[in-house]
């Protein structure tokens, strides 16, 4: 009974949200895998992206909340969620070719195209807070646990109630969906087959007779689907801040390089390996323990290796290591 009350607690505060927060990561990581593999640099304004798109969500989810219209026991934003993807996109396109085009013409090395996405990215973030504020938003409704602790435990008589939340629950699944449906569209359509010839020999390309205006603007597409579809979610499951968003920016990086940089499969495993790395981590083992050994040697202090306040240091320190050690990430990065 002890077993099963501490793989409960186990469930509830480490498995459950790190498998959630990992989806989250691995969404973000793959709109960042996919600008450095096709476009062939590292966009810093990603987080900021992720923000915005997640700002038109919210807006237009208030707007549907304010009308009646709802979903239910999901939360509406899940309704919002094509017009912040499609309001996205227009961003980050009118950014392409209002900056990107230029340097992009201009053959400029990575490192200039780097530093221009931080100023994108300053830009972004502004523009979210000037519209929406800096203080913390709410726009969830629905119903809350998928299961609810008090449910859990009396059925099965645990001392431990395990409690799923709705948004972790969607998360999960809608994570699932859109990974699905980009291998599908890499792997499958002749868009997707040119946009991978593109990144892995793009003059060969371009005598081949691939558009490469067309990837580009298929790529950023994507990318904006993918930022707003990961923002979403993760505020859904947290909270919305724009300054959170800017802060993700790091686990989301160091989930790409863990796994490979422009390596799509490498981008979700590394997502996973950072999200249960931090939840790990910052996890305050003493009631697991608790269950798990004699009476004498239970632990009086709460076994906690590092404070939630930091858990940004474990993405940082899992990321000098690989840059380190292992460059390449665990998956061989540099392709799509």
């Amino acid at each position: 009974m002890d077993l099963l009350n501490a793989f409960v607690a186990l469930s509830n505060f480490v498995l459950v949200p790190a498998i959630a927060y990992g989806s989250q990561l691995a969404l973000g990581a793959l709109g960042v895998t996919l600008i450095y593999g096709i476009l062939r640099f590292s966009n810093f304004a990603h987080g900021d992206t992720m923000a915005f798109g997640t700002m038109v969500v919210v807006l237009v989810t208030w707007l549907f909340q304010s009308w009646g219209i709802s979903l239910g026991p999901l939360p509406t934003a899940l309704l919002a969620l094509p017009f912040g993807i499609a309001g996205c996109a227009a961003l980050v396109l009118l950014t392409d070719r209002t900056v990107y085009r230029f340097y992009r013409a201009q053959k400029a090395k990575p490192v200039i195209l780097v530093i221009v996405s931080m100023g994108v990215m300053f830009i972004m973030n502004a523009l979210v807070r000037i519209i929406l504020g800096t203080n913390e938003q709410n726009f969830a409704d629905g119903e809350r646990f998928i299961i609810g602790a008090r449910e859990f435990k009396k059925l099965t008589g645990l001392n431990e109630g395990l409690a799923i939340k709705t948004t972790q629950g969607i998360t999960v699944i809608t994570a699932v969906i859109v990974v699905a449906l980009l291998f599908w569209f890499l792997n499958r359509t002749r868009t997707g087959k040119s946009m991978r010839a593109y990144s892995d020999n793009e003059d060969l390309a371009l005598l081949s007779g691939i558009d490469p205006e067309r990837v580009v603007v298929i790529t950023w597409v994507i990318v904006a689907a993918l930022a707003t579809v990961a923002g979403t979610l993760y505020g859904l499951d947290k909270s919305y801040k724009p300054f959170t968003y800017f802060l993700l920016l790091l686990p989301i990086f160091a989930s790409a390089i863990v796994g490979g940089l422009g390596n799509p499969l490498g981008a979700i495993a590394g997502g996973f390996v950072i999200a249960f790395s931090e939840v790990t981590v910052t996890y305050a083992w003493k009631k697991v323990l608790g269950y798990l050994m004699p009476e004498s040697l239970e632990p009086d202090g709460l076994v906690q290796l590092m404070s939630t306040d930091y858990k940004f240091a474990v993405s940082f320190a899992i990321l000098l290591v690989v840059l380190l050690f292992k460059p390449t990430g665990l998956f061989k990065g540099k392709s799509v």
